[in-house]
């Protein structure tokens, strides 16, 4: 089937922006690696991985509800890589689970632009599971 590579990116809904990309940026040493200010969307390069940063007010972070606090969520979503990127056979797979895959679409990660789809655990946390880079889904 297929099997987990590790973690592709970590999304991050926030509140400041400039407080958040200064604590990743300045304090953790993550450099700036994509900007879609369109979005709302800030990636930062994690060692292999990306940390990215949406801004609430944005569009990306609109569509997550509420600003985070005691109420409301600010992990957006985990994305594990995983390979091989199958997307019939993953999309059969989950369907037998009683699992929707959605739209298999190009995204951009860790390793560059690659088919990926998100899922939705038991209790609501969204997982984008992404193929490896140029991978036609």
């Amino acid at each position: 089937m297929f099997k987990i590579r590790h973690i592709d990116h970590l999304v991050l809904r926030v509140k400041n922006l400039e407080a958040m990309m200064g604590f990743y940026r300045d304090v953790l040493g993550c450099s700036v690696e994509r900007t879609q200010e369109e979005i709302g969307l800030y990636q930062l390069r994690a060692g292999s991985s990306l940390i990215d940063l949406v801004p609430v007010t944005g569009e990306l972070g609109r569509m997550g509800g509420a600003a985070p606090g005691l109420e409301a969520r600010n992990l957006d979503h985990l994305c594990l890589a995983i390979a091989p990127f199958d997307a019939a056979e993953i999309t059969s797979y989950l369907a037998s689970k009683g699992i929707d895959a959605g739209e298999v679409k190009q995204r951009y990660g860790a390793e560059g632009d690659g088919p990926s789809f998100y899922i939705t655990d038991p209790e609501g946390n969204v997982v984008e599971l992404k193929g490896l880079p140029n991978v036609q889904a």
